[in-house]
C-alpha cells in the first residue's frame, strides 16, 4: 500500500464513518436498530451497489469481526450494573446453556425438515441464530423503562450465550454432529468455567491496580481499561476458555469497581464500542452478495418465524420454569429475542471451514437476522407498554468524576447534579459526608463558589469533593444515596445501599 492509497483509504473510512454517525439520529427517530443502516451501507458499496466494491474474503471477514465483538461486549461489561443483574444471575445462566439448548434444537429441526437442510448446516443454522444481541435489544428499548429483573435477565443473557453458541457453531463447524453429545456438553461447561474464572480474576486485579495505581495522565485509564479487558479475552482463549465471556466477566467487573476518571473511560469505550460496530457491520454488508438472497428469502423467513414464534418462547418458558417469572415478562422476553452481530459473524466460521452450502447458510443468517430485526426492533417498546411493564424514570444516577491525589492520599471526585436527582434542594450540611470529605466548591451558571453549610443545591450545580482515600468509596455512597433518596437517604446519616 502507497501513500496515496492510504490517503484514498482514510478519505473513504472517514465518510463511512460520519455517515453511520449520521444515521444514528435516523435510528433513534425511528425506532430501528442502528445495524441496520450500518449493514446497508456496506451494501450499498460492495458489488451490487453504488461503488461497486467486490469483496468476498470470510476469514478476514471473521477475524475483524472476532476482534469488533470483543470490543463491544468489552462496552457491555462496562456499562453493567452489579446491583440489577445480580438477582438475574441464576435465570440469565439457565437461559444461556438450557435456552440456547432448546433452541438450537427446534430451530435445527425446522430447517432439517421444513427446508430440507441436512442435519449438519441444520444445526449449525441453529447455533448461529441462538445467540441474543444486547445492543439491539437496549438502542430500541431506551427509552422504555423495565423492571431490573427484566433488563438484568435480558442483558446477562446477551453476555453469557455467546460462549456456548460460538462453542458449538466451531464443533458443528469442523466435525459435523458429535456422536456423544455429553461430551460436547462437558467442554461447554469446561470453557466457560475456564472463561468465568480467567475473567473475574482479571477484572478484579485490574480493578484493584487502578484503584491503588496514580497515572500520570487522566487520559491513560481508559486505554489500560480496555487493554485490561483484551488481556482478559486473550487469556481466556488461549487457556482453552471462553474469552467471550472472559472479556465480558472482567469489564463487568471493572465498570462496577468506581475507577478513578470512570465518565471518561466509560464515554472512551462506549465511543470504541460504536467505532466497532459500525466497522463490523460495513464489513459483513460488503461481504454479502444481494442478488443471492432472493432465492433463500422464503426459506429464512420460515426458519426466522419458527425461532421467533416456537423456539425462543419454548427456551424462554423452560429456562425460567424455576423462577416463576410472571408471563408478562416472559411474553416480553420472548419478543426481545432480537439477533445482530454475532448471529452474522458466526456464520463466517463454517464458510471459512469449507463446509458444504456455507454459502447458503450465511444467506439465510443475513435474511433473517435482517427481516426480523426490522420487525421485532420498532414494536418492542409497543409491547412494553401492552404488557404494562413500563416502569417511571429513576432518579438520574450521578456520574462522579474521581482524579486520584497521590501525594496527598485523596481523590477529587467531581460531578454534576443531572436533571431528576433528589439531592435537588439538599443543602451542603445535609449531604453528612464521612469524616475526611468535604464539598469544597460549587460551580453554577459559570460562577464558582465555596459553600457554606447552609447553601442548597441546585440541579445543574457541578460540585468539587475531596476524599481522603480511607474514606472515598463511602463518601461516593453517600453521594449516590442521596442523589436517588433525597436529604432522608440512609436515615441518621447511614451511606445507604451500595451503588
Amino acid at each position: 500500500m502507497t501513500v496515496h492509497d492510504l490517503n484514498q483509504l482514510l478519505l473513504v473510512c472517514s465518510l463511512v464513518l460520519l455517515v453511520a454517525v449520521a444515521a444514528v439520529r435516523i435510528s433513534s427517530r425511528s425506532g430501528l436498530p442502528s445495524l441496520l443502516i450500518y449493514l446497508a451501507i456496506g451494501v450499498a458499496m460492495g458489488q451490487d451497489g453504488i461503488a461497486g466494491i467486490h469483496f468476498d474474503n470470510a476469514e478476514l471477514t471473521q477475524v475483524i469481526g472476532y476482534g469488533a465483538l470483543v470490543v463491544i461486549l468489552a462496552e457491555g461489561g462496562l456499562g453493567t450494573k452489579w446491583s440489577e443483574i445480580k438477582p438475574a444471575l441464576p435465570s440469565a445462566s439457565a437461559l444461556a446453556v438450557v435456552g440456547v439448548a432448546v433452541s438450537v434444537g427446534v430451530t435445527a429441526a425446522a430447517a432439517h425438515y421444513l427446508i430440507g437442510l441436512e442435519w449438519r448446516q441444520a444445526l449449525i443454522i441453529g447455533a448461529v441464530v441462538s445467540s441474543t444481541d444486547a445492543a439491539a435489544v437496549f438502542s430500541v428499548l431506551r427509552k422504555v423503562p423495565l423492571p431490573a429483573r427484566v433488563t438484568g435477565t435480558l442483558e446477562a443473557e446477551s453476555g453469557f450465550n455467546d460462549a456456548p453458541v460460538v462453542i458449538l457453531v466451531v464443533a458443528f463447524s469442523t466435525a459435523g454432529p458429535i456422536e456423544h453429545w455429553y461430551v460436547l456438553i462437558g467442554e461447554i461447561l469446561l470453557e466457560l468455567a475456564i472463561g468465568a474464572a480467567i475473567g473475574l480474576a482479571v477484572g478484579w486485579l485490574g480493578a484493584w491496580g487502578l484503584r491503588h495505581v496514580a497515572l500520570p495522565a487522566s487520559g491513560l485509564y481508559p486505554i489500560a481499561v480496555m487493554a485490561i479487558a483484551v488481556t482478559a479475552y486473550a487469556a481466556g482463549a488461549i487457556a482453552h476458555g471462553s474469552g467471550f465471556l472472559a472479556v465480558y466477566l472482567a469489564a463487568m467487573m471493572m465498570g462496577n469497581a468506581r475507577l478513578p476518571h470512570w465518565p471518561a473511560t466509560r464515554g472512551f469505550a462506549e465511543g470504541l464500542g460504536w467505532m466497532a460496530q459500525i466497522g463490523m457491520f460495513v464489513l459483513l454488508g460488503l461481504l454479502v452478495t444481494p442478488h443471492e438472497l432472493a432465492d433463500d428469502f422464503l426459506p429464512a423467513l420460515l426458519i426466522g418465524l419458527v425461532l421467533t414464534m416456537v423456539a425462543r418462547p419454548l427456551s424462554i418458558v423452560l429456562g425460567l420454569l424455576p423462577f416463576r417469572v410472571p408471563w408478562q415478562e416472559q411474553a416480553l422476553m420472548s419478543w426481545a429475542g432480537l439477533r445482530g452481530a454475532v448471529p452474522i459473524i458466526l456464520a463466517t466460521i463454517p464458510m471459512v471451514e469449507g463446509v458444504a452450502g456455507s454459502r447458503r447458510i450465511f444467506n439465510l443468517v443475513f435474511v433473517l437476522v435482517v427481516v426480523y430485526t426490522l420487525v421485532q426492533g420498532p414494536t418492542l417498546p409497543w409491547l412494553a407498554r401492552k404488557l404494562h411493564l413500563g416502569q417511571d424514570a429513576e432518579a438520574a444516577d450521578l456520574g462522579i468524576e474521581s482524579a486520584p491525589l497521590e501525594r496527598l492520599r485523596g481523590h477529587l471526585l467531581s460531578f454534576s447534579i443531572p436533571k431528576g436527582s433528589r439531592m435537588h434542594g439538599v443543602e451542603v450540611g445535609e449531604l453528612r459526608l464521612p469524616p475526611g470529605a468535604a464539598v469544597t466548591l460549587v460551580v453554577r451558571d459559570g460562577q464558582s463558589f465555596v459553600p457554606l453549610p447552609t447553601t442548597v443545591l441546585q440541579r445543574g450545580d457541578e460540585l468539587l469533593v475531596v476524599a481522603t482515600d480511607p474514606v472515598r468509596d463511602a463518601a461516593e455512597r453517600r453521594l449516590r444515596a442521596v442523589g436517588h433518596g433525597g436529604k432522608l437517604a440512609g436515615w441518621l446519616g447511614a451511606d445507604g445501599p451500595a451503588p
